[in-house]
């Protein structure tokens, strides 16, 4: 059966409170047998109940978004491309916004052709039908000589709550690449960078999280880190 492909269209570009957690690799099989009989999972996720996340990320000759990551500023933003199960069937350009604590994603299609050029470090041709986010991305390219610096990927066990829009996902294998040029490729080189046994959990909610949701994650015990994946993967290939 081909792996099903996640549609990013269906996120909602409202703010959403969003925190993120390290655990163990015994704490993350803990937390997904307790939440296997609480929550369902995403439906775009497979028979094995992962999808593989791909993304580039972009940041300016002064890696701005890097250095305001581990700086805490806020606000700030980072723009992405992103792919599901390293298919090139639907290509997203997103832009991830943190203000005031709570972040947002807004995201548009892209052709393989202009995340080709981009990739690349082009910048595809503007017309009236460009959408404004990738008319952002293409601005801050010529002005602040934006560039792709990293690939990030990972595995995920996404599970969904619709009452207060939640999104609770286990992010397994996080690793990274410097080769921008193989992003479409469906093996590149990749370097683990969180020490082995590490992964990450990631808490996503609109206004109110469940209290049993919250209990059955038993986030008291796990220490929150406000550094993003796209901070390690840098930190690690400079």
């Amino acid at each position: 059966m081909e792996p099903k492909v996640f549609d990013p269209s269906l996120m909602e570009n409202r703010f959403r409170h969003e925190f993120k957690y390290e655990c163990s690799y015994a704490q993350l099989k803990n937390l997904q047998c307790r939440l296997s009989g609480l929550i369902p999972l995403d439906p775009h996720a497979g028979e094995d109940g992962i999808y593989n996340i791909r993304s580039l990320y972009f940041d300016d000759y002064y890696d701005r978004c890097l250095m305001e990551n581990e700086a805490g500023t806020d606000p700030r933003e980072k723009f992405r491309i992103r792919i599901y199960n390293h298919s090139a069937e639907r290509i997203s350009l997103e832009l991830k916004r943190k203000v005031r604590g709570k972040t947002q994603k807004i995201s548009c299609p892209l052709t393989e052709e202009q995340c080709r050029m981009l990739m690349a470090g082009q910048t595809p041709e503007i017309t009236k039908g460009t959408p404004p986010l990738l008319n952002k991305l293409v601005m801050l390219m010529k002005t602040t000589l934006m560039q792709p610096k990293v690939i990030v990927e990972y595995d995920r066990v996404p599970y969904i709550y619709p009452l207060g829009n939640v999104r609770v996902t286990l992010d397994e294998n996080i690793r990274g690449s410097s080769r921008a040029d193989l992003f479409l490729e469906d093996q590149i080189p990749l370097r683990p960078i969180m020490p082995a046994g590490h992964h990450i959990l990631e808490v996503k909610y609109d206004e109110y999280l469940p209290d049993y949701i919250y209990q059955a994650a038993q986030l008291d015990n796990l220490r929150q880190t406000a550094y993003s994946k796209y901070y390690l993967c840098r930190k690690y290939h400079l």
